[in-house]
């Protein structure tokens, strides 16, 4: 943990943190949900959740529900947790001004619920953005089906973060291992090459998407994403600006991705001024988070400026409310 002096001097803004409110887990469990993609739901308050940030010095989290591995055929219940979800997530802000923003949770696939739970969450609610997952449905963002959701969200200029699930289809496929241990790189790796390939980041250049992970494995194979410049039938046309600049489009998070090898791939794909810090609590215990902090302290091609980028000069750029409201932790002013 870092110190109550270091706690209360530095701005640090987590973007991948995750709530578990008890509406959203008596929800699931009434359908007999109760976790998904190898991991059951985690244990959450707001007042363990405060205190874990207080501990490790985070002045404010940009919250997220997951349902990674979750799959949730009745579209009329996914419309009714997205709405009691996002309501919470709401109330959770106002309770705690200035230690919380959040992002909507959608009920993709559905088109025309999300499109109106857009409209409610961030006009009413006035959340900060959207969660997506690597696929929602078996569908990856980038696909024409998303067309509508992707022009109102472009439209509004939104934040959209993007979490990894588990692969869709033929499960027999799958390795044994649990996916959030290798699978969902590759799925993250998989939205984001939809994205650049279906050429959905030439079509929206004014959304804002926050890769987990820091992109999966997708900086580690930006040389072999570009290959598919010349490789790709038409893929000029959609992405004529070329593979590389889209991937530096991006915003890329460091949760569960802290490592000097994993910063040496960023830092050839992204400019330092798209990395966020990222936690993934309250699956990440605190000593991970630690860790994590060292490893961004430590790393000898991060120049102060970039560190002050990562822990929050960048996320305040994207989330005007924590530039506003002091908090208790000590950091946002």
């Amino acid at each position: 943990m870092i110190s109550p002096q270091d706690a209360k001097s530095r701005t640090c803004i987590d973007v991948h943190q995750h709530l578990v409110s008890d509406v959203f887990r008596t929800m699931l469990r009434g359908v007999g949900i109760t976790g998904g993609a190898g991991e059951e739901l985690a244990e959450w308050s707001a007042r363990t959740t405060l205190d874990t940030m207080d501990r490790c010095g985070i002045s404010a989290s940009v919250l997220s529900y997951t349902i990674s591995g979750i799959v949730i055929e009745d579209l009329q219940f996914f419309r009714r947790l997205s709405r009691a979800s996002n309501e919470y997530l709401a109330e959770l802000i106002q309770k705690y001004p200035g230690r919380f923003g959040g992002f909507a949770l959608l009920p993709l696939p559905d088109i025309d619920a999300t499109l109106k739970e857009i409209e409610y969450a961030m006009d009413v609610l006035k959340l900060d953005g959207v969660g997506m997952h690597s696929n929602m449905g078996g569908i990856y963002p980038g696909d024409s089906r998303f067309d509508p959701v992707f022009d109102e969200l472009n439209r509004r200029k939104a934040v959209i973060h993007l979490h990894p699930t588990d692969i869709p289809g033929n499960h027999e496929l799958r390795p044994q291992w649990p996916p959030y241990i290798v699978e969902f790189m590759f799925e993250t790796t998989r939205a984001v090459s939809n994205l650049i390939f279906s050429g959905a980041m030439e079509r929206y250049p004014d959304l804002s998407i926050i890769l987990s992970h820091a992109g999966g494995a997708a900086p580690y194979l930006a040389l072999r994403l570009w290959t598919g410049e010349f490789t790709i039938d038409g893929l000029q046309g959609r992405a004529p600006k070329g593979v590389l600049d889209y991937l530096g489009r991006f915003y890329y998070d460091t949760a569960m991705a802290s490592s000097p090898v994993t910063f040496g791939a960023l830092l050839k794909a992204v400019d330092t001024g798209r990395v966020l810090f990222g936690s993934d609590y309250p699956y990440m215990p605190d000593i991970a988070i630690a860790g994590y902090m060292d490893e961004i302290n430590k790393y000898p091609d991060f120049s102060a400026q970039t560190r002050n980028n990562i822990y929050g000069d960048t996320a305040l750029g994207l989330f005007p409310r924590l530039q506003k409201t002091p908090n208790a932790g000590g950091g946002i002013s």
